[in-house]
């Protein structure tokens, strides 16, 4: 059994409302990649909102009603990284640039929670601000420079301004 698992977090920023006709192609795709994700190899959980589809309606930013948040855990960085980019999840991140504003700050991250975690959206965007203040660690990283799971009991922590 495996002690720790990968929890990914990403963000982006809309281009229009959800209900609008610019995003509507890709609000119909949502249940199609959800259950694509839902039944990959690794996969472990998805957050969603009160409607149990997905996460929609959430806002991790009270400040910006058009930032949407995906989190999901997963067994590996392997797993996560074969459903993003060998699978048919790769047609719909190829035309984001159509439904989300680039960023130019790091809108993912990934960390490893202990087995059984679900993280909060709260957790997850302290871990996106600590991408962004402090660069790549074992608390936060990227497919860029991943880490590998503790080989340790105890999960890595976030401290100071950031700790959940």
């Amino acid at each position: 059994m495996t002690t720790f698992q990968l929890a990914q977090v990403n963000v982006g920023r809309i281009v229009g409302p959800l209900d609008g006709p610019v995003l509507a192609d890709f609000v119909a795709q949502l249940p199609e990649i959800n259950a694509l994700a839902d039944n990959a190899d690794g996969f472990i959980w998805r957050l969603v909102d009160d409607d149990g589809a997905d996460s929609t309606s959430l806002r991790p930013d009270g400040h910006d009603d058009m930032l949407l948040i995906n989190c999901s855990v997963w067994e590996s960085v392997e797993a996560l990284k074969e459903f993003i980019y060998r699978s048919d999840h790769l047609r719909l991140l190829s035309r984001r640039r159509e439904w989300f504003e680039r960023m130019s700050e790091h809108h993912q991250a990934m960390w490893w929670v202990p087995a059984g975690h679900r993280p909060t959206v709260t957790e997850a965007m302290d871990r996106i601000a600590l991408l962004r203040e402090h660069g790549e660690s074992a608390e936060a990283f990227t497919f860029r420079t991943p880490h590998p799971a503790p080989s340790h009991r105890k999960a890595p922590q976030i401290s100071g301004p950031h700790a959940p």
